[in-house]
């Protein structure tokens, strides 16, 4: 695969609700993302992704979208999407729109039409069971209109399947219709259609919510990639350098599907709950319930996560990327229950490993994962980690001069903030900047740079070599002190509490080096 923009990105992504308010109605907005501009760009980000800014229901925080061609007033206008990919290019950055592929809302004008018991033009855009009381699919529930029938949701009830087809349609099944049924390719042809009139806005990439979704019963994605590398020729032959990233889950599918790039989240094998989280329920063996690697207890194990990692790793094969995402908007914080320096550590690892590195807002100054916060807009426990972004000590940390805002804000002593950090050469602030930095810098850091693991434990010690260049990495998670044998440091990059002598490191509890070799 020839090298794409992801190649040379750091993407930072934005909970728009929660970023920043300009018109004090307690929802972050458009304007207030163009507003920080200069702050992201300042970090050294090259692209930005948006949660999903349709108009939607609000059922599940956007996810659920009732129209495709529309801002969601409470975020702007659709102008204002135009102004703020404008201002992106402007300053040499690209831009990723949430797509959200695979179903609608209850509310979208498509449904409510589906819904209807006369056959029309949407009758089939989302697929109905034959009975309401009768033999039922999985995930479907009893219509809400005048159909005698039941329909198919994807995620939340209110999320109603849309209908490209099942891979293997079942005869006595009469709404198992194939991927060339007409109603079938008619929904695929409306998503080429949203997707060219976002690319004619400016947008620079499709983050695609569900991406296996799309295709029922397709359990080996034959036919997923079918759908998907039509979509991509299309987006190809309207704009090459304009790429789609998947939330799938397992990235050498993901790549081999027609996706440039996927992540190793919660999905599959939770491969990266099992690196950073590792709740209960969440590990491989009863040795390491509830720890993850990296935490200072030193009790978690970093070969659950290489595992699947090597693997995609190696069946990817340099035609695509995997996403070394620090979080995101559906799981706990990286700061969640770690110190600053356990979190400068895993940042350490995000950074220097083979990938394109994401930054979920506000963990680039260690905002931490609220506890007990109140379900807003499906979220449940999510909502710990959509706080409005921490500015500074002013009301609200800065996000909006509302007396409700989206969610409520830390208010606990020494919360972090930006303006507090932006001058503290200490600060993870001041430290994700150095990351940004060195990551862009270092071709030997660059995504297809080889990878060769010298120590897969405590501490995980391993070289990455690009075009004659060599980086050391050495991480030691732990609180324990650790020593491993390196190689001949030529130029230390990143060093903390880690002392080299003939050849050994002493690399003391909680440490980390970056070397050239």
């Amino acid at each position: 695969m020839e090298k794409t923009w992801l190649h040379d990105a750091v993407v930072y992504e934005i909970y728009p609700q929660s970023f920043y308010d300009t018109n004090g109605d307690g929802i972050g907005d458009l304007k207030g993302i163009i507003e920080k501009l200069d702050y992201i760009q300042s970090l050294g980000f090259t692209a930005i992704w948006l949660n999903p800014i349709n108009d939607s229901s609000f059922r599940d925080a956007g996810y659920d979208v009732s129209d495709f061609y529309k801002i969601a007033p409470r975020y702007g206008t659709n102008e204002d999407y135009k102004a703020l990919c404008d201002a992106v290019h402007a300053r040499g950055m690209r831009i990723i729109f949430d797509l959200v592929a695979g179903h609608t809302s209850i509310e979208h004008p498509w449904f409510v039409e589906s819904c209807k018991a006369e056959e029309n033009e949407y009758t089939n855009r989302y697929i109905w069971t034959d009975s309401l009381f009768g033999c039922s699919e999985p995930r479907s529930l009893p219509a809400i209109g005048e159909r005698d029938s039941r329909f198919i949701y994807n995620f939340y009830w209110c999320q109603p399947a849309l209908n490209y087809g099942y891979a293997h349609p079942d005869p006595n099944k009469p709404w198992q219709k194939p991927m060339t049924h007409p109603d079938c390719v008619a929904t695929k042809e409306e998503l080429k259609k949203i997707i060219a009139y976002w690319m004619d806005m400016g947008v620079d990439a499709f983050r695609v919510d569900m991406a296996p979704s799309v295709i029922k019963g397709d359990f080996e994605f034959k036919f997923v990639k079918i759908f998907w590398h039509e979509i991509r020729a299309f987006m190809q032959e309207k704009n090459p350098e304009c790429l789609l990233i998947a939330e799938w889950g397992e990235p050498s599918d993901a790549v081999n599907t027609g996706f440039h790039l996927d992540f190793l989240l919660h999905s599959g094998p939770k491969a990266y709950t099992r690196l950073f989280r590792a709740e209960k329920g969440r590990c491989i063996s009863d040795e390491h319930l509830g720890h993850s690697y990296f935490n200072k207890d030193g009790k978690g194990n970093i070969n659950d996560y290489l595992d699947r990692y090597l693997y995609d790793l190696e069946r990817i094969d340099k035609r695509g990327y995997i996403g070394m995402i620090t979080g995101n908007h559906d799981m706990q914080r990286l700061a969640y229950r770690r110190t600053p320096e356990e979190v400068k550590a895993a940042m350490v690892f995000l950074f220097t490993m083979p990938g394109v590195p994401f930054v979920y807002y506000g963990d680039e100054i260690g905002m931490d994962f609220l506890e007990n916060m109140p379900s807003k807009e499906g979220a449940g426990i999510r909502a710990g980690a959509r706080t409005p972004m921490q500015w500074n000590d002013k009301k609200n940390h800065g996000f909006s001069e509302s007396d409700t805002p989206y969610l409520p804000t830390d208010t606990r002593e020494g919360a972090p903030t930006v303006e507090k950090q932006m001058n503290d050469p200490d600060s993870m602030l001041s430290f994700t900047k150095q990351l940004v930095a060195l990551r862009k810098e270092t071709k030997a850091l660059s995504p297809f740079a080889d990878l060769n693991i010298l120590v897969p434990n405590y501490p995980f010690v391993f070289e990455r070599e690009l075009d004659g260049q060599k980086v050391l990495v050495a991480i030691n998670p732990s609180d324990q002190r650790r020593i491993c044998d390196v190689p001949v440091c030529k130029k230390v990059l990143l060093n903390q509490n880690v002392e080299i002598k003939d050849g050994i490191a002493f690399m003391g509890g909680v440490s980390f080096l970056i070397a050239e070799i």
